[in-house]
């Protein structure tokens, strides 16, 4: 979280807005990790590491938990991200799947125009980022 955010009175001085990507093995998981990437390098929000709520590790559950809003993105229909994030008690999460944006397993290659859709979806999902909050300041 950045010190504005820290210190604004909008909403997301409640916690940081997170991205668990499904990074899995497929073209679409590969999609989805650099998609997050893309969000995270852009402020949008923080990518953060999906095995750790898998794994139940404490720390990892807390932070997601006090987290201003939680974004899944999906690569397949299968939603491992999603499920994850449900079995471990996370709760209103957004979510991308990129199956419902046109892409396949086996059937779609990591582009710049791929990422820029998913990363374009990512980021209206969570309101347009960090840099859009406390932007008054």
């Amino acid at each position: 979280m950045t010190t504005s955010q820290q210190t604004c009175g909008c909403s997301c001085s409640d916690g940081p807005k997170l991205i668990f990507p499904c990074s899995g093995a497929a073209d679409v998981g590969a999609l989805a990790d650099q998609a997050a990437r893309h969000l995270s390098r852009g402020g949008v929000g923080n990518m953060f590491c999906l095995a750790g709520i898998g794994g139940r590790v404490p720390g990892m559950i807390k932070g997601a938990e006090a987290a201003s809003a939680v974004l899944a993105i999906d690569g397949c229909p299968i939603e491992c991200a999603r499920k994850t994030l449900e079995q471990a008690g996370i709760a209103d999460i957004l979510h991308v799947k990129l199956a419902e944006l046109g892409f396949k397993k086996g059937q779609s290659p990591v582009t710049d125009e791929a990422l820029a859709r998913i990363a374009a979806k990512g980021a209206e999902l969570l309101g347009g980022g960090a840099a859009s909050c406390c932007a008054a300041e």
